[in-house]
């Protein structure tokens, strides 16, 4: 008997259990996203209009990363309803590209032992990735990239130009020269191209370069023109008025240069080489530039200026708050499945300073093994992290109930338009509603759940043939299959604590 023909009677176009990751799951992406939600959601999700951090420790497979899909996709539609009133998402959920940035910095003795790597790994540089997927998702958008980063729910609006004031641009070109990322094209040539975006001329920097061609001309007009004597050219007073006439500008070369240096080492999680950034930096007015924070120091005062300008430029685009979504913390090939390693990265992002950022809301989808970690700290941890104000879930639970609702609804969303399947169509009489709660409580989390209903509908076809069919699993295929599902569940934590 074909699983499919089990699927087609019951008027199901798909199999509600195929697929376990959030990720790359067609059912859940294109039925279940904005209809089912844990029972925790609203605590997680909050007010868009005004973000605040939630921190949420879950097993695998309890549906953190499904979490983080379903908040993007209701920003999403919220931004879609309220104009000036949005909030911009930034998924901060691959640690890879910033982490071989980060260790590419640090001695060939460090960058061998991912413990010294994260142990390095500070709160700045947290600012520093989140600021540059932020900035390069805006820019991304504004120069009609066809391929944008970031969150759908990012679109900004067609008249971004008018809304900034000329200070406003010059944040964010001052935060797309640092923390801009584009993988297609080259750093110098887009920022020129965000700036004549923008309209941002400015007048002094030319002005102080015009000084020195003002000079040089002046000087090659006196020997050649006036003098007529080229042989004037031999002597040292040409040479010496025109480097007077340049002295501007090459006191502002040195200048940026130190500056762009100093960006350069201190900005260890994005790449910028020295002499593209200083020449980027020169093309600022003075006037505009003179004072401004930069990221050339191991502090985060200066980062937090550049994420209030940043949420400045944001504001003006009808953005009133950010969100920033932490996934995946224990998939970077750093982590070698080290809880000591996670912690590394995650523990400096717990500060209430940085948590509570007026406008900046983060959602943290942490392992359940950190939740041990938190137990442990002392006194000093928790007045700087301040959990009880974090809007905190020690578990991301499922109770039997819940997973029932969520497994039906899978099935009701797998339906044909004309039939309305439910779960307990798939199972006989004699298998109460009761019964299949307590089942699915044991199994925990709805990643368990999709594979213990696959394995059972599976092991249900198998034993029928196609000319004498059943089209309901009966209570001995259940109870074979939960008890070999739990065996082979114990096999694998024993295996896991033993590793």
């Amino acid at each position: 008997m074909k699983l499919h023909d089990f699927l087609v009677h019951h008027g199901m176009t798909a199999n509600p259990f195929a697929d376990e990751d959030a990720q790359t799951d067609p059912v859940f992406l294109g039925r279940c996203r904005t209809s089912t939600f844990h029972p925790n959601w609203d605590k997680v999700y909050g007010d868009p209009t005004n973000p605040a951090t939630s921190i949420v420790f879950g097993e695998k497979g309890a549906g953190k990363t499904a979490m983080r899909i379903q908040v993007a996709e209701q920003i999403k539609e919220h931004n879609e309803a309220n104009s000036d009133n949005r909030a911009f998402v930034i998924e901060y959920d691959d640690f890879n590209p910033f982490l071989d940035r980060f260790a590419d910095r640090l001695s060939g003795r460090k960058r061998r032992d991912p413990t010294k790597v994260l142990s390095e790994w500070k709160l700045w540089d947290h600012m520093d990735a989140i600021l540059s997927l932020g900035v390069t998702s805006v820019v991304d958008r504004l120069l009609g990239a066809s391929q944008p980063s970031g969150s759908a729910a990012n679109e900004l609006p067609n008249d971004v130009s008018k809304r900034l004031d000329r200070f406003q641009k010059r944040d964010l070109l001052l935060l797309a020269a640092c923390y801009d990322n584009s993988l297609t094209e080259a750093f110098q040539s887009r920022w020129v191209r965000l700036r004549r975006k923008l309209w941002y001329i400015p007048w002094q920097n030319w002005g102080v370069r015009g000084i020195g061609l003002a000079v040089k001309a002046a000087v090659i007009a006196y020997v050649f023109w006036w003098q007529s004597d080229w042989k004037l050219m031999l002597t040292v007073w040409p040479w010496l008025v025109m480097a007077v006439g340049w002295a501007p500008w090459m006191a502002q070369v040195w200048r940026w240069w130190i500056q762009a240096y100093g960006v350069s080492r201190q900005l260890r999680c994005v790449t910028r080489d020295v002499n593209p950034l200083r020449q980027v930096f020169m093309q600022f007015s003075g006037r505009d530039i003179n004072g401004q924070p930069l990221p050339n120091k191991m502090r985060t005062d200066d980062r937090y200026e550049l994420l209030y300008k940043f949420q400045g430029v944001l504001k003006s685009c009808g953005f009133t708050g950010i969100v920033v979504l932490v996934d995946r913390v224990d998939e970077p090939h750093l982590m070698n499945g080290s809880l000591e390693n996670m912690r590394g990265l995650v523990w400096s992002m717990l500060d209430n300073k940085f948590l509570k950022q007026p406008g900046l809301g983060m959602k943290l989808l942490l392992p359940i093994e950190l939740a041990d970690f938190v137990q442990d700290e002392g006194h000093d941890f928790y007045q700087r992290a301040r959990l009880d104000k974090q809007n905190m879930i020690p578990s991301l639970e499922w109770t039997g109930q819940s997973l029932y609702d969520l497994a039906n609804a899978r099935v009701v969303g797998c339906g044909e338009k004309h039939k309305s399947p439910g779960l307990r169509d798939l199972f006989a009489a004699q298998i109460e509603d009761a019964r299949l709660i307590e089942a699915f409580a044991s199994l925990r989390v709805p990643r368990q759940l999709f594979k213990f209903l696959y394995r059972t509908l599976v092991a249900h076809c198998q034993s029928h043939v196609d000319s004498s069919p059943s089209w309901k699993v009966d209570s001995g295929t259940f109870e074979a299959q939960l008890a070999l599902f739990r065996r082979d569940q114990q096999d694998a934590d024993q295996g896991l604590i033993a590793g």
